[in-house]
């Protein structure tokens, strides 16, 4: 059976059309993204701009049409941060209903993360990952943890992402010090409420997911392009991930907008996102990280296959 899943987050909206066969095994047959910054402004308005729905809904126009054509049996849509945040997303529902003509799902940042740590483990080379594992994806609008072996064991969702840091404290090209020094407060202080939920000390492998995590890596590995095939399972100390974020927060943004590998909807929110990650290393302690390039949307795809 031919699947579709939808994650639309904070900064962009994904599409993963797939088929898990009788041994559990994903095989995809497309998977896009589309930057359309959904969550623009909603740290500081509590709703959807109208700009964003517009942008949103031009995505999934182009969604729609692709799971059509792929003659899909199943599609399940799922929102997570922004979409919990909003005060107008009743309009934003109606318009997913229209395009995609299933109800979206606002799932909980608990379930957030118990997908993104199932795509992400089933997803990574056998051998690369000890269990337990402390899964961490670094979205637009929230950062959730999920430490676990098969399944999740503990999991917390705090309201720390790449959009929301730099909406809420980077205001300047590029950032001061004083605004570095407020985001990553900002930050640690999140990262040890987490803490206090997820026990990080039992961690034995550190893995992140994400468009944050797989740009730094990129630049960490100085790559030519961006190469999903060379960063999926690829491993990044702790002293990389803290020397790209100092770097990523030193540059303007036509500095960053000028890297090979970077994606232009991630030009303006890299440098926050590095700096969720590079706390998140200091205070988990972990002297590496393992990159996935499989995370939520394959665990979405996961779950209407069992």
């Amino acid at each position: 059976m031919s699947v579709a899943a939808i994650d639309c987050g904070t900064n962009s909206v994904r599409l993963l059309i797939a088929e898990v066969d009788a041994a559990g095994i994903l095989h995809e047959q497309l998977r896009i993204m589309r930057i359309v910054r959904l969550g623009e402004g909603i740290d500081r308005t509590g709703e959807f701009s109208q700009s964003a729905l517009s942008r949103l809904f031009g995505a999934l126009d182009e969604f729609g049409a692709l799971i059509s054509q792929a003659g899909v049996e199943q599609v399940r849509f799922v929102a997570t941060s922004a979409s919990r945040d909003a005060r107008n997303r009743d309009e934003f529902l109606a318009g997913v209903r229209t395009r995609i003509g299933v109800d979206p799902e606002v799932i909980p940042g608990t379930e957030e993360a118990a997908l993104s740590f199932v795509g992400a483990v089933r997803g990574l080379p056998t051998g690369l990952v000890r269990l337990p594992a402390l899964v961490v994806d670094i979205g637009g609008g929230s950062t959730e943890f999920v430490l676990g072996e098969t399944a999740p064991r503990y999991s917390v969702s705090v309201d720390v992402g790449c959009v929301r840091m730099t909406e809420r404290h980077l205001a300047s090209d590029p950032p001061t010090a004083a605004e570095i020094s407020a985001t990553r407060a900002d930050i640690r202080a999140a990262v040890a409420r987490a803490g206090q939920t997820v026990p990080f000390d039992e961690a034995s492998t550190l893995v992140g997911l994400a468009g944050s995590v797989t740009t730094v890596a990129a630049m960490a590995l100085d790559l030519p392009e961006y190469d999903e095939t060379v960063l999926h399972g690829s491993v990044i100390t702790a002293r990389q991930v803290a020397e790209v974020a100092d770097a990523f927060t030193a540059m303007t943004r036509a500095q960053r907008a000028a890297l090979p590998y970077m994606h232009p909807g991630r030009v303006d929110v890299i440098a926050g996102g590095a700096m969720v990650l590079d706390e998140v290393m200091v205070a988990t302690g972990a002297e590496q990280v393992v990159v996935s390039e499989t995370d939520i949307l394959d665990g979405i795809v996961y779950s209407m296959g069992n």
